[in-house]
């Protein structure tokens, strides 16, 4: 109705008869100026959907919706997209008891730092993906009462919202979600993390679920089941307080990528993967990246015969010390490019099992390697390589 007045800076709907009226989607979208809207006697008895109503109202700071009576609502999708201006809302009155989309219903609210949705009846919401996404000012976030037992996708669903301190979700009924990720992607701020009752059994993404959870110092996951997970890319990426990390539970059989999954966990001293079945994985680029204070490492048990990319696998792992990886498959591979780049404590290293035959690049493979004393490269070939920049004063064998 009012979509695209970007000049509109206030509207009086008192005696607007909106008895009849059933969708009020789009109704206010790109109103970028709008500061102010008059919704005494405005009924919404009879509307359906409200998807998109607000979104845009990027200059709008408050607004007043105690007229609203949303029992027939069925659509919040958006509702409030990038009402970046929004000091606070008071959804009190809200009957959500027969919503399903509460998708992106608060993205980018940027300047709210709190909101009261205990009230909230989320019992037949199926999509919550992007909820608060980028929410940045929110520090608090009560969501006890939130009924999640249908919702399938909760990707991105507090993605960005960097002030956030604590969230307890022990409540959340997750069995029917399959798609979590960048569920707390860049959540920098938050220092506790309740997953305790997270139910995973259908979930098959998980890809930078917790990156840059920058202040995590821990993270139980113990009773994650990960035994349909395709997808692990960067999953722990940047969790630059985590210590120490248990997940001897997780099954990896169908995991095809774990690109970046502990990339620059550098808090983290042992890291024990010796359950993990990698035999699917096809992509192992930059996974223990970074990883600066990491002693001891166990991945005696990964099979690497589908691994294509090891591109900066081991890169500034400074404090790691293993002679050998003689149980890795390297006969697919093509990119090794800064594998062991910075592994300063490394004295010897055997990868005389090594197959390189179809390896495109080896640049700066084992630079500042400084205490490489010994390596066995006695079988590698290098018909096919194409960069090859090794500089460093050891005896090769």
């Amino acid at each position: 109705m009012f979509q695209n007045c970007t000049q509109i800076i206030y509207i009086d709907l008192s005696l607007f008869d909106t008895s009849q009226v059933n969708d009020m989607s789009f109704m206010f979208q790109d109103c970028i100026s709008l500061l102010s809207i008059n919704f005494e006697n405005f009924n919404t008895s009879n509307v359906d959907s409200m998807s998109h109503m607000f979104f845009n109202c990027s200059s709008l700071n408050s607004i007043n919706l105690s007229s609203f009576e949303t029992s027939k609502n069925k659509d919040m999708y958006r509702m409030f997209y990038n009402c970046s201006s929004l000091l606070s809302l008071d959804l009190s009155n809200f009957d959500t008891s027969r919503v399903t989309r509460m998708n992106s219903m608060f993205y980018q609210c940027t300047s709210l730092k709190s909101l009261d949705l205990t009230h909230f009846d989320t019992s037949n919401v199926i999509f919550m993906n992007f909820m608060f996404s980028r929410c940045s000012s929110l520090t608090s976030l009560d969501l006890y009462s939130f009924n999640t037992s249908n919702v399938n996708d909760m990707a991105y669903m507090f993605a960005q919202s960097s002030s956030l301190t604590y969230l307890d979700l022990s409540n959340f009924n997750t069995s029917n979600s399959i798609n979590k990720n960048y569920m707390f992607s860049q959540c920098s701020s938050l220092t506790s993390l309740d997953l305790s009752h997270f139910n995973t059994q259908n979930v098959n993404n998980i890809s930078f679920m917790f990156f840059i959870c920058s202040s995590l110092s821990s993270l139980d996951l113990t009773n994650f089941n990960t035994s349909q997970i395709l997808n692990m890319n960067n999953l722990f990426s940047y969790c630059e307080s985590l210590i120490s990390l248990n997940i001897s539970n997780f099954e990896t059989s169908k995991v095809k990528d774990m690109d970046s999954m502990f990339l620059n966990c550098s808090s983290l001293i042992s890291l024990d993967l010796s359950n993990f079945d990698t035999s699917q994985v096809t992509n192992m680029r930059r996974i223990f990246s970074q990883c600066r204070n990491l002693t001891f490492l166990d991945i005696s048990n990964f099979d690497t015969q589908q691994l294509i990319n090891m591109k900066s696998m081991f890169y500034n792992c400074e404090k790691l010390n293993f002679s050998n990886l003689f149980n890795f498959n390297t006969s697919n591979v093509e990119d090794m490019f800064y594998m062991f780049l910075g592994c300063s404590l490394l004295n010897k290293l055997n990868l005389s099992n090594f197959i390189t035959s179809n390896v495109i690049d080896m640049y700066k493979i084992f630079y500042g390697c400084n205490s490489l004393l010994t390596l066995d490269i006695s079988n590698f070939d290098t018909s096919e390589v194409k960069i090859c920049h090794i500089c460093l004063l050891i005896v090769i064998i």
